[in-house]
């Protein structure tokens, strides 16, 4: 047992290769995922200016047909006057 005292002794050195290493490692990490997410955000920032003017040119596109929403009613009374221009002809014998 005297014999390993002086062993564990001996062998108590610190050595903070463990860590620089660790350190190196996180870093190189760290860049990595930044290099990555940079230019993701760098898109979602040009696709959400694009996006703001995509929808206001949609909303334009709205108003600019909310009118063909009375077609409906255009074609209903056309069927119905053609119906009538139908049953006068057949009447005239035509």
């Amino acid at each position: 047992m005297t014999h390993a005292l002086p062993a564990l002794a001996a062998g108590n050195t610190t050595s903070t290769f463990g860590w620089i290493l660790g350190y190196v490692i996180g870093g190189v990490i760290v860049l990595v995922v930044v290099a990555l997410v940079v230019p993701i955000l760098m898109l979602a920032r040009s696709i959400g200016k694009e996006a703001q003017l995509i929808n206001g040119e949609v909303t334009k596109a709205v108003h600019n047909t909310a009118a063909l929403g009375g077609l409906r009613t255009t074609i209903e009374h056309a069927t119905i006057i053609i119906g009538g221009l139908q049953r006068g002809r057949a009447r005239l014998g035509g």
